[in-house]
């Protein structure tokens, strides 16, 4: 028995001594706070610093009890275990790491009060209309932060793909602007660090998953523009990455585990972009590993998901940006990409949490069974099951602008008769209003240009996002006809919004310089989308629509209380549209009244329709 306790005198001298030996530092310890009161009770802790792996954690605070201390391939990181019961109060709690008996580190860890109804926040949907911009082009609000040291990729305006300066600061001096176009939501490109050498401005590399990029502000300049946003009628949703981290994560230098990056060593892995993958009877094994654990491109590395401390360490991530931000919602890139067990475990786990939250995710693929695969309540081939409740809808967005720039007149199934074939597809969907409907966004040509320039077929693009049984999003730009090449440019796609810099000759926040088709697109969408705020035949009527005849695509939202009738005319001459075919939605009596002019239509058996034109008629 003496001879055991001199053995482990001997090894905790040891360790008291390799310790000593070490600059003893917490560099993070990540989440860097939590909140008391939450539904899950259980904290993960992340600990990094020199050596911490060796040490012992302690903590005595009511309420709250260390389960589990854990060391993993690299001694330089601790994850600790935590359950906050119900009884914890908000306070500093004081973790204690010791060697031999011998405490050699404290580190105080706030534990916060949440905001009264915190839990049941309520996340975007169909009634909303949500505004998409790309923060470094929208507004440079604040110069000073421009460049930052350290942070490479300076500014350099001149270059389509560099970083041009926009900010929190210009989001936020444009709010009011935002609010009275009609928007609801904000949808920003992601705002974390990406501390990159080049190609950093799109936000999708991020380097620090509990940092704000400081070229565009601070945390809590954030949380400030949320709740600024918030006092104007206004949700923000935040976009964020648990497929892959940009290459200049400070995990990279000093990964946690072996595992915890997919696709290491030579030769480098790349994904196959197979998106077919993940639900393919007939999938070869190899291609799905392709798929899901190759990194995207070379400055992206892929996170492995079935790693269970990370994956805990993303849940935990997008439930402290909810929580600290005052979020409304999440958009989650490039979904299929991740691991799909976590996919599943880490939805379910943030709407546990969160019970009427939102969050879309991106499959871009024009299949819909790919994206119906992903929603909430959908019967699977393989029985996954999903609980996301909405995914962004491709399929519909291509078929639109393919339905609008074909000929009419080739027969069925072109022109407007694709967008009415199309709508078959949601059947597959277990709710299709939840589906987000976009004309575009950054990764897509701007509809404008895509459409021939012709602004008639914009407003009847316009008119049909923000009428069908969906919820409509606009990319920024487009409410001004903004323009890009046909083929896909990202750096051209995202240009600056004109009247975000000062000295700009065209500021599209006051019209100064707009064209006059400029200003007519601006002022539709404006009316438009006031309109749409409450008119809840929209955000709840069903849809009843009619096969495109001579060029004209008819379709009625409708509640056992109203009836909205939206007609596109792609015609180049006017024409006079027989309503006696709709007779299932109209009286020989009806009248339909323009929501945006107020004008009235007698419906009783022809309504005239000016060329190229789209009509949205209440119905009385």
């Amino acid at each position: 028995m003496k001879a055991i306790r001199r053995l482990f005198l001997a090894l905790a001298l040891g360790m008291l001594a390799q310790v000593n030996c070490l600059a003893l530092e917490i560099k993070r310890i990540e989440p860097p706070n939590w909140w008391v009161g939450m539904k899950d009770q259980r904290l993960q802790l992340l600990v990094h610093g020199p050596g911490i792996g060796a040490l012992t954690p302690a903590l005595n605070y009511a309420g709250v009890k260390l389960q589990r201390a854990s060391q993993v391939d690299n001694p330089n990181y601790l994850f600790l275990d935590l359950q906050i019961s119900k009884t914890a109060k908000p306070g500093q709690l004081a973790l204690r790491f010791n060697a031999a008996g011998k405490t050699v580190l404290t580190r105080s860890y706030p534990l916060l009060a949440r905001a009264p109804g915190s839990a049941q926040r309520q996340g975007f949907g169909p009634k909303d209309a949500i505004y998409l911009i790309v923060p470094d082009r929208f507004a440079n609000g604040d110069s000073a932060n421009d460049n930052q040291a350290g942070m490479g990729d300076s500014m350099q305006r001149s270059d389509v793909n560099g970083r041009h300066g926009g900010d929190l600061a210009g989001m936020a001096g444009h709010l009011d602007y935002i609010a009275a176009m009609g928007f609801t939501q904000i949808w920003s490109t992601p705002l974390l660090e990406n501390r990159q050498p080049q190609y950093s401005y799109h936000g999708y590399s991020p380097t620090d998953l509990y940092r704000i990029d400081p070229r565009f502000g601070s945390n809590e300049e954030y949380r400030r523009f949320v709740a600024m946003a918030r006092a104007k009628g206004i949700g923000v949703i935040q976009d964020i990455v648990p497929n892959h981290i940009g290459s200049g994560h400070w995990w990279m230098a000093d990964l946690p585990a072996k595992d915890w990056i997919n696709g290491q060593g030579d030769p480098y892995l790349e994904t196959n972009h197979r998106h077919t993958t993940q639900h393919d009877p007939y999938v070869a094994p190899g291609d799905l590993k392709r798929f899901t654990d190759g990194w995207f491109v070379p400055t992206m590395p892929d996170l492995n998901q079935r790693n269970h401390k990370l994956a805990t360490y993303l849940v935990q991530n997008a439930i402290w940006w909810i929580e600290y931000a005052g979020l409304s919602g999440l958009r989650v890139d490039t979904y299929p990409y991740s691991d799909k067990a976590f996919l599943a475990n880490w939805s379910k786990a943030l709407l546990d949490e969160y019970p009427r939250l939102n969050m879309v995710g991106e499959e871009m693929n024009n299949n819909p069974a790919l994206v119906a695969y992903w929603l909430r309540g959908t019967r699977n081939h393989d029985g996954y099951v999903s609980h996301l409740p909405t995914m962004m809808d491709f399929p519909l967005h291509g078929v639109l602008r393919d339905a609008l720039t074909e000929p009419e007149g080739q027969g069925f199934g072109v022109g407007l008769g694709r967008l009415y074939d199309a709508m078959i597809n949601d059947v597959q969907y277990p709710d299709p209003a939840q589906l987000l409907l976009f004309e575009g966004n950054h990764d897509t040509n701007r509809i404008f240009s895509a459409l021939g320039e012709d602004p008639a077929l914009n407003r009847m693009a316009m008119a049909f996002i923000a009428t069908t049984k969906r919820t409509p999003q606009i990319f920024y730009g487009s409410e001004i006809l903004m323009t890009s090449p046909i083929q896909r440019e990202d750096g051209q796609v995202r240009a600056d919004f004109p009247g975000g810099w000062p000295g700009d000759s065209v500021n599209a926040f006051t019209g100064q310089g707009l064209s006059t088709a400029q200003r007519d697109a601006q002022d539709y969408l404006r009316r438009l989308l006031n309109w749409r705020k409450t008119a809840t035949v929209v955000h709840q009527g069903r849809l009843m629509h009619y096969a495109p005849l001579d060029g004209c695509y008819v379709y009625f939202r409708y509640t056992g209380k109203e009836k909205l009738m939206v007609v596109l005319n792609k015609n180049l001459t006017p024409m006079s549209l027989d309503t006696r075919r709709f007779a299932e939605m109209l009286r020989p009596q009806s009248v339909g009244v323009d929501v945006l002019s107020g004008e009235r239509h007698s419906l009783a058996s022809q309504l005239n329709l000016p060329a190229r034109s789209v009509l949205i008629l209440a119905i009385e």
